[in-house]
């Protein structure tokens, strides 16, 4: 047969076959890299007895690569040393695949029983390679519009760009991409800072390789954003020579250049830090004013200011004293002048005390306008104690103490004791007398002294000679006033207890017995007297005088 006829026959065949059945060959396409080999795998068994044509097409000319007819295999010219068929399942291989292997390629089987055709496109691809990404800038301002092109070798090429492991979106608005045949570009609008997060890579790839250009860095400047001061709010009130710091900081590319001011005036320090011992140095803070801190951009040349934080610096109080009067000073006749000073702060605030408790102004205590001085005039006996100035200001607080001393008295003596106490027991007179200082004590006993020098005069086992009067002489060593003060003590026979009834009834006889014989014998002896010492009864005009 002709061949030319005979190549009719095969494409009529293959078309038939390709309306009639899908499952001959497996879908398509099959991708081959240039340069190795592919096998075109049959789906359908076939039989020994069956006659097996594959073709080529390059969508103008059918060519015919190899036949199989009765267990022989024929391989046209054109693809001899390249071909090679299968003759138990009717695979057709391509060795050493050029550009030109690339189209349709078809396959008829007559059979005895039916016959099948089948079609499937083969693709050879040139491998990856040559991946490159430029950029029309590498640095930014947030903002602006960046250009990422990518171009690579290679067939039937798809580019996928990430930032870092993470696949951009192209969302056909911010992200847009325009695609060649062998190129991709990526514009992006308005760059945001986080586009620079990462490196960007972009990948070339077709159905068999991929390959990963090198990576681009974009840098993108920004900011500065807000500027803060920590703290945003410190104490109205900062100790000098204190651990304190005022920090700056805004977020910007590249770092920002801060400095600072007070109350519009830059101070001579740059950083994100402001020591106290920076202000201090500067003669700053000693009224309260506002700090600022200000960022600058060296790249956008944007400026920002942050808002103002507002303190003074204190000096903290130190080396407080209090000077009082020489001693001595007496109660109604003396002045005292009290004064509280420190060596170092100002003071803002003085509260005074006397024996723990507020002293107020009167018309005998007068305070100076300042509060640090204190005039009493005169000073009376509870002015003595403890005196305490307490000095502050809005950072510190100190105190001194003066002890002051006034000398008074004795006041009133008083004795405590019993009046009556019987033989044998204890008596115990106490004498006392308020005084400063303390008054000396002497005792008397009917006018005679004492040898007690205390204010308790202990009598153990008192007699009946103990009774009396006795009295207590204080005594101020300083002011020299003496004051007394009596008590009478009478001491009493002990009543003796535990006498029977007949006892007492014979005391009692005997008592009235010599009672009676006392007034017998009176009237006896009077009996006696003779008459001529005028003894006896007297003559009714004569007057009688009492002995008594």
């Amino acid at each position: 047969m002709d061949l030319h006829v005979f190549n009719c026959l095969l494409f009529l065949f293959s078309y038939v076959g390709i309306c009639q059945g899908q499952s001959v060959l497996p879908p398509g396409p099959v991708d081959a890299i240039l340069g190795k080999n592919v096998t075109l795998k049959v789906l359908k068994k076939t039989e020994a007895t069956d006659d097996i044509v594959w073709n080529y097409s390059d969508g103008t000319n059918l060519n015919i690569v190899a036949r199989l007819k009765a267990g022989r295999v024929l391989v046209a010219d054109l693809y001899k040393g390249r071909a090679s068929l299968n003759a138990t399942n009717g695979f057709l291989t391509l060795t050493g695949l050029t550009a030109k292997d690339s189209g349709d390629y078809s396959i008829s089987i007559l059979g005895d029983v039916e016959d099948a055709a089948g079609e499937i496109k083969l693709r050879v691809l040139q491998p990856v390679s040559g991946v490159i990404i430029t950029a029309n800038v590498t640095e930014a301002m947030e903002g602006s519009t960046v250009s990422l092109n990518c171009s690579a070798q290679g067939s039937f090429l798809e580019f996928v760009w990430t930032n870092g492991s993470s696949p951009i979106v192209v969302d056909g608005v911010r992200i847009t991409q325009t695609t060649g045949e062998f190129f991709n570009r990526l514009i992006i609008k308005d760059v945001y800072r986080s586009d620079s997060s990462n490196p960007i890579f972009c990948t070339a790839r077709n159905g068999l390789q991929s390959e990963k250009s090198r990576p681009v860095t974009l840098t993108v400047f920004y900011g500065p954003d807000v500027v803060i001061i920590n703290p945003a709010k410190p104490p109205e009130f900062i100790k000098s020579k204190e651990d304190f710091n005022l920090t700056c900081s805004a977020a910007s590319k590249p770092d920002a250049v801060l400095s600072w001011y007070y109350n519009n005036q830059q101070i001579k320090n740059s950083g994100p830090v402001l020591t106290l011992k920076t202000i201090e140095e500067q003669g700053l803070g000693k009224t309260a004013g506002d700090y600022k801190c200000n960022a600058v951009n060296s790249k956008t040349t944007n400026a920002r200011n942050s808002s103002a934080v507002r303190f003074s610096v204190i000096e903290p109080l130190s080396g407080a004293q209090m000077t009082g009067p020489n001693p001595p000073l007496f109660a109604g006749n003396s002045s005292a002048n009290l004064s509280c000073q420190v060596s170092a702060g100002k003071v803002t605030e003085t509260v005074w005390l006397r024996n723990n408790e507020p002293l107020s102004a009167s018309p005998r205590v007068v305070f100076s306008s300042d509060m640090s001085s204190v005039a009493i005039n005169p000073v009376q006996k509870d002015d003595n104690g403890n005196f305490v100035c307490k000095l502050k200001n809005p950072v510190s607080e100190e105190k001194a103490e003066y002890k002051m001393v006034v000398n008074y008295g004795p006041e009133e003596a008083a004795i405590k004791g019993v009046k009556e106490v019987d033989l044998e027991g204890t008596v115990l007179l106490n004498c006392s007398a308020s005084s400063v200082p303390p008054s000396d004590f002497t005792w008397k006993l009917n006018g005679t002294a004492v040898s007690e020098k205390s204010n308790v005069l202990t009598i153990n086992k008192p007699k009946f000679e103990d009774s009396g009067t006795y009295t207590c002489e204080a005594r101020n060593p300083i002011t020299g006033k003496v004051v007394t003060f009596t008590h009478v003590l009478s001491v009493k026979a002990e009543i003796i207890d535990g006498l029977s009834d007949g006892a007492i009834a014979g005391i009692v006889i005997a008592c009235l017995l010599a009672v009676g014989i006392a007034i017998g014998l009176f009237f006896y002896c009077r009996a006696k007297v003779p008459k001529e010492y005028g003894l006896g009864k007297p003559a009714a005009s004569e007057p009688v005088e009492s002995p008594y």
